[in-house]
């Protein structure tokens, strides 16, 4: 087993099919198999705000929705516990470095810190990743 810091823009291609890809899907098949996953306390408000817009658009139903949010709630997720000065430096510091938003460096600020590969879809996030020497999941 192995721990990775998992983007909200991974585990979203999960619930919509037609966004689903390999590299999501092994990202998927890896938690189940165990893996250890560890996000900012960012990722459950970004997921449970795109599944409900995704359900207010009707995109997903509520029976999807709530079947989604369920099967995440059964992975090994861990929140870090970011220090909000910590947020106020250290995240702040990868968005501006790496001209990502703060949501954004929160996921590669993480995965510097705990030294941890990133599971990300999001190309500028990938970028910023490859320049800070940080492993891709």
């Amino acid at each position: 087993m192995s721990r990775l810091v998992l983007d909200a823009s991974v585990a979203l291609c999960w619930l919509f099919e037609d966004q689903a890809t390999a590299y999501t899907d092994s990202v998927l098949d890896r938690l189940v198999g165990g893996d250890d996953v560890v996000v900012p306390t960012i990722w459950p408000y970004e997921i449970a705000n795109v599944v409900a817009v995704a359900e207010r658009r009707k995109l997903v139903n509520a029976a999807q929705a709530v079947a989604f949010l369920q099967t995440l709630g059964q992975l090994s997720i861990a929140l870090d516990r970011t220090k909000i000065q910590d947020v106020f430096s250290l995240v702040f510091e990868a968005a501006r470095r790496y001209r990502l938003s703060a949501y954004d460096a929160s996921y590669l600020e993480l995965a510097m810190r705990e030294a941890l590969p990133l599971a990300t879809g999001d190309g500028a996030l990938r970028n910023a990743a490859r320049a800070a020497g940080v492993r891709l999941a």
